[in-house]
């Protein structure tokens, strides 16, 4: 029955196939094999996924792991985000997240329970951020950049991140990205990491990068952070 689901969802995306939008987005993502990109634009992906998810046989497609395809694996990300039940919602996902193989798919995955569960999710985040695969880690920091810097933020959440040593891309860009979020919303606790160069060189740099390009950073506070790049010896 699986695969019967399976069958059925790769028909109803090939049959929504854009093969510009194919060739723009496999572009974007250089570690994932062309060939196992079908070109579904994401909002007709989740516009789908909404009346997927009452499919009476979903179950056997969330557990038809691996699938083939890159929008299957956004289509199995989409469905884990209409789970209202959080203890089911990261149960699922942690099914799926040794799965992820792109920076997209992971960053996508956003269950909305979460915003109601944030202490409960910090547990699972201090277990993915120290994870073996990738985009766990990735996904970890991700939660903390996407729940963690506004109302809720500690002090100890950045630190967390900045312990994170990795020799991978897509962590330690993740990494930059988190730092460059937390400088637009925490300046004056963030600022220090940078200072006293807590990140490794690259991540340091490319924290500068994109707090630079960012709008909700000040002239003024750019024009410092310049300063403070890390010269390549």
């Amino acid at each position: 029955m699986g695969k019967y689901i399976t069958e059925r969802i790769r028909e109803d995306l090939f049959s929504m196939q854009d093969l510009s939008y194919r060739d723009f987005h496999s572009r974007l993502m250089p570690d994932v094999d062309k060939d196992t990109v079908i070109g579904v634009r994401v909002p007709e992906l989740r516009k789908y996924v909404k009346e997927l998810a009452k499919d009476p046989e979903i179950r056997e497609f969330l557990d038809d792991l691996p699938h083939q395809y890159y929008e299957e694996n956004n289509v199995h990300g989409f469905l884990i985000q209409q789970i209202e039940e959080y203890e089911k919602c990261v149960e699922e996902l942690e099914k799926f997240l040794p799965y992820i193989n792109n920076w997209a798919t992971c960053d996508m995955t956003s269950p909305k329970v979460f915003k109601k569960h944030k202490e409960k999710l910090l547990e699972s985040v201090r277990r993915w951020i120290v994870s073996d695969h990738v985009y766990t880690v990735r996904y970890g920091i991700g939660m903390l950049m996407q729940h963690y810097l506004d109302e809720d933020f500690r002090e100890e959440y950045p630190r967390m991140v900045s312990e994170i040593r990795s020799e991978e891309y897509y962590v330690n860009m993740m990494i930059a990205w988190y730092f460059a979020t937390a400088l637009a919303k925490q300046y004056e606790t963030i600022l220090p990491y940078i200072e006293k160069q807590k990140l490794d060189v690259w991540t340091h740099n490319k924290t500068i990068q994109k707090a630079c390009e960012s709008y909700r950073i000040t002239p003024e506070q750019k024009a410092y952070l310049r300063t403070l790049r890390i010269k390549k010896k």
